[in-house]
């Protein structure tokens, strides 16, 4: 965690504070730390036992391992067990209050206010009164215990953030995403279905989507991934607006109900929040992987969509944006979001509701075509001509009956049609519908306070915050350094070609082996170098500093 009297945009390369509340948890820690960083022990957890179980022959609070470090020694449990005994509660059960007490402690250390967290606590734990004065006694007393010790060399006081005006609440990026997606059933008054199998690290938005009935939102926790989405996709074709919810290996066992979607022309949003693959992989791990799966990960010719999430809270927008954009244009779209933005958080002012985009679906309400003869029918794909969409008519609706499915349909008329020349129309016809959805996103932004960069640093999704802290780091270098975040992606900004030629290098950060910077220089010829990393983490700010410091040194 960074906290800052100014805008910050990543967790910091490495901490100025590590609690270790064991010695497995030291050792495991220790390489992220800088020389005079503080550690705060649990000295009661290094018995021999654990120290052994750690891999410790020595203990590491006395043989000198820690020389290079501020090393406090606190006795966590013992004061946590003491305290929480005076509420009734048992040392086996207060020893889990431990944590409450390091945080105690460190809002002490950081001159934290303690109003907030003691809320939080109160209300988190409600339900279970002895749980709670748990909490709170071992808070109050690392608190107390920071200020009565006089153990620490220093206390610090960081002065508070100037925020824009308005009402804030914290916010990890699954539950921006599952509030927008609500957002988007209000906006556009659909009723939300969500299909859904339960999968790391997306599972939070179904909890939290299951919680919001009220809103109109019906969740089914599907018996597999094919099942989610293809209950999605029926819920599309019965009126609603269908959604269903996934990660790597859900993407891919989805293809197919996705192609489905692509013929049908319906509206579906398939959210991937990646993680380290392939295969199972690491689930609880970072990665930027499935980019080019969901550009061309489905067969026949099937484009779809694709927006990324950059921050926690812009999980919020971009659910409705791809709602927008799948209901307006008759389209699956995929949302890629990740495991860093799925579980990290941050403050998000609470917009007013005035200001979010309506978009309506409207529904097919009668005839479209003529007969020769004169009589009015119903033709499934003739198609809107601003938007290259075809009519929504959810069954039950007199007159609009029309058939459905996988096999390719004849244009306007909808019939199965099997001539090449209608397949060859209908083909291009799906992939106009989505390249002129360019039309209606905004062009791609770029920060370059010079407007003469020598590089321009391209990310996109999740890469957004430490992009930022490591272009801030090198311009404070003197470096001349321009940054665009991408998060259409399919299609892309219309003025991205003309972004792309302006910068002599171009250099392309990503969680993969360089999947966009392949796409980059395929369609635009750009000598787009790669900045790769598949650790399962983040970027650092330092590695993007040293990103571009080898590309423009010539390195890359």
């Amino acid at each position: 965690m960074q906290i800052s009297d100014h805008d910050i945009t990543t967790a910091g390369d490495t901490p100025d504070v590590l609690i270790a509340m064991n010695p497995a948890g030291l050792r495991a820690n220790m390489s992220i730390l800088e020389t005079g960083a503080t550690i705060i022990v649990n000295v009661d957890a290094f018995d021999e036992r654990s120290l052994t179980k750690a891999g410790y022959a020595e203990n590491p609070l006395s043989d000198g391992t820690l020389g290079k470090y501020t090393v406090y020694e606190v006795p966590m449990t013992t004061i946590t067990t003491e305290v929480c005994k005076e509420a009734g509660v048992k040392p086996r059960d207060a020893e889990r209050s431990k944590n409450f007490f390091a945080l105690g402690l460190v809002s002490w250390l950081y001159s934290r206010p303690t109003e907030s967290t003691v809320a939080w606590i109160e209300s988190r734990f409600s339900k279970v009164e002895l749980v709670k004065q748990a909490n709170l006694r071992a808070y109050r007393a690392g608190y107390d215990f920071g200020e009565t010790a006089e153990l620490f060399d220093a206390r610090y006081e960081i002065a508070k953030a100037d925020f824009a005006p308005g009402e804030y609440t914290n916010v990890t990026g699954n539950t921006a995403l599952a509030w927008g997606l609500i957002a988007a059933g209000q906006l556009s008054e659909l009723p939300l279905f969500l299909g859904s199998y339960p999968i790391t690290p997306a599972s939070d938005i179904l909890h939290e989507l299951s919680k919001r009935k009220e809103f109109g939102v019906r969740t089914f926790q599907a018996e597999d991934e094919i099942a989610g989405v293809a209950s999605a996709l029926g819920a599309s074709y019965g009126g609603a607006l269908g959604i269903t919810t996934t990660s790597g290996p859900g993407l891919d066992l989805k293809s197919e109900a996705m192609g489905l979607a692509v013929s049908l022309e319906l509206p579906l949003i398939v959210v991937d929040v990646q993680r380290a693959g392939p295969s199972t992989g690491i689930p609880t791990k970072v990665e930027q992987t499935d980019l080019l799966t969901a550009m061309y990960g489905r067969h026949g010719e099937s484009p779809i969509p694709v927006i990324a999430a950059i921050t926690p809270s812009d999980c919020f927008n971009v659910a409705i944006e791809a709602a927008r954009i799948a209901v307006t244009y008759r389209t699956p779209v995929i949302v890629l979001s990740d495991a860093y933005l799925a579980n990290g958080t941050e403050p998000w002012a609470i917009p007013d509701v005035a200001d979010l985009p309506k978009f309506s679906p409207n529904f097919a309400t009668g005839p479209n075509h003529e007969k020769a003869d004169g009589t009015p029918e119903f033709w499934p794909y003739l198609r809107d001509p601003e938007t290259n969409a075809r009519p929504w008519a959810p069954p039950g609706m007199a007159g609009l009956e029309h058939r459905v499915g996988g096999l390719e349909k004849g244009d306007g008329h909808g019939n199965v049609a099997y001539d090449g020349l209608n397949h060859e129309r209908m083909t291009n016809l799906r992939a106009q519908k989505v390249a002129g959805i360019a039309a209606s996103i905004p062009a791609l932004e770029v920060d370059d306070p010079t407007g003469d960069a020598e590089v321009l640093v391209l990310g996109w999704g999740g890469t957004y915050g430490s992009i930022a802290a490591g272009v801030i780091r090198s311009r404070a270098r003197g470096r001349k350094v321009a940054h665009a975040q991408l998060r259409h992606l399919n299609p892309m900004p219309s003025n991205i070609g003309d972004v792309l030629k302006k910068y002599p290098k171009v250099l392309v950060p990503e969680l993969n082996l360089g999947q966009l910077s392949k796409m980059i220089r395929a369609e635009f010829l750009v000598d787009a170098k790669s900045l790769s990393k598949v650790q399962g983490m983040p970027f650092r700010a330092s590695e993007i500093e040293a990103g571009i410091d080898a590309i423009l040194g010539g390195a890359l």
